[in-house]
């Protein structure tokens, strides 16, 4: 009995954790361009054969494999008993994966202090005038399209973050902004992203008067837009990202009212 209580203490993840867990899948799943290949990413990463998740689903492995292939399209009620597909199935073999991302997730919230996804892509010109910015490299980029940002603490994430965090503190999407505040040359961000496969769309940097020459050349090897914002602090910068957040999300909750209406 001792021996069972242990280890039903040692897989168990706490309903708040679990739930994070849950919306970052979900969330991640939901904004992807291709939902099918993300459906599946997340069932590797759990180790789950597409037989044993249709069986704890209760549906026909054929279905699984249609919405993986982009056939069908998940709603909210696939979704939810996707996901605690894929938890109880690891769970009944000890919880690893859950545990493993679940110290990520705590590790993440340590050095990630914002994340957001806009109700609609930005162009990375209107970022770098919320930030006060000055382009330091990629400036033919400035048309690119911009779904989100992840703002970092810089020493926090190299404190904390491995390589293999990185694709996480990318949020939803990889097509978003990377923001890294008490920077000092701006060369450990991209000298960090550089070695990763995956990238971001655009680098804003805060805390230094002046981007390392280094910083600036991986930005134009990487086809990645370079800003330093000018804001007088972190805090400036994290409050004009939220504000651009809600003016964008304000605007589009009405043009979806006038539209409802007008309908």
């Amino acid at each position: 009995m001792a021996d069972d209580s242990c280890l039903h203490d040692e897989v168990s993840t706490p309903g708040a954790v679990r739930e994070a867990l849950a919306q970052r899948i979900v969330g991640e799943i939901v904004l992807s361009s291709s939902p099918g290949t993300t459906l599946r990413k997340w069932r590797e990463i759990f180790s789950v054969k597409t037989t044993g998740l249709a069986e704890r689903m209760r549906i026909s492995p054929s279905v699984v494999s249609d919405y993986e292939a982009n056939r069908r399209s998940p709603g909210a009620r696939f979704l939810r008993r996707f996901v605690e597909g894929l938890f109880a199935l690891d769970e009944e073999q000890g919880g690893r994966v859950l545990r493993r991302l679940a110290n990520l997730t705590e590790k993440i919230d340590g050095a990630v202090i914002d994340m957001k996804e806009f109700p609609i892509p930005l162009r990375a010109r209107r970022l770098v005038r919320a930030v006060d910015g000055v382009i330091v490299a990629g400036r033919n980029y400035m048309e690119r399209n911009i779904y989100g940002y992840t703002i970092l603490d810089s020493i926090r994430a190299i404190e904390t973050l491995s390589g293999a965090d990185f694709y996480q503190i990318l949020g939803a999407t990889s097509e978003r902004a990377l923001v890294f505040t008490n920077v000092s040359t701006g060369r450990s961000p991209m000298v960090a992203i550089r070695v990763q496969t995956i990238k971001p769309k655009m680098v804003i940097v805060h805390g230094t008067g002046m981007i390392d020459r280094l910083a600036g050349h991986l930005a134009e090897l990487e086809h990645i837009p370079l800003v330093l914002s000018s804001k007088p602090s972190a805090e400036a910068l994290v409050d004009a990202l939220n504000a651009l957040y809600l003016v964008v999300r304000s605007r589009r909750s009405r043009n979806k009212g006038e539209g409802g209406r007008g309908g």
